[in-house]
């Protein structure tokens, strides 16, 4: 049995970002959506009930305005509440800043983990 308390959750957008361009980003513009989509990361309740943790990648498309056209999973964390969390993720910062060098798609890894 495990104890939820605040404080639990270290949930992130891994620094390791691997971009997937259609046309190349820069670094910048890569890191930038990965803080603005890891600002809005939440840690599943059943997931923490249930003591699930794990990594998910996802890869988001993202128009040449910056909007989110689709998300794909890559990887699975090994939960579907996790799985589910990291789709619907990118959608809720809105729009990103547009790619500089036109539609794109960028792979982010998110990570939830129990402390």
């Amino acid at each position: 049995m495990f104890k939820l308390a605040s404080g639990i959750l270290s949930a992130t957008a891994a620094a390791m970002i691997l971009a997937t361009p259609v046309m190349a980003q820069s670094t910048d513009w890569s890191k930038q959506v990965a803080r603005m989509i890891a600002a809005k990361q939440t840690y599943p309740r059943m997931a923490q009930e249930r003591g699930e943790q794990g990594t998910a990648r996802v890869k988001v498309y993202v128009s040449a305005t910056g909007n989110v056209d689709r998300t794909e999973l890559i990887a699975t964390s090994g939960s579907a509440p996790l799985d589910r969390e990291a789709m619907i993720l990118p959608t809720r910062v809105g729009t990103l800043p547009a790619p500089t060098g036109g539609a794109t798609t960028i792979v982010l890894p998110f990570t939830w983990k129990l402390l």
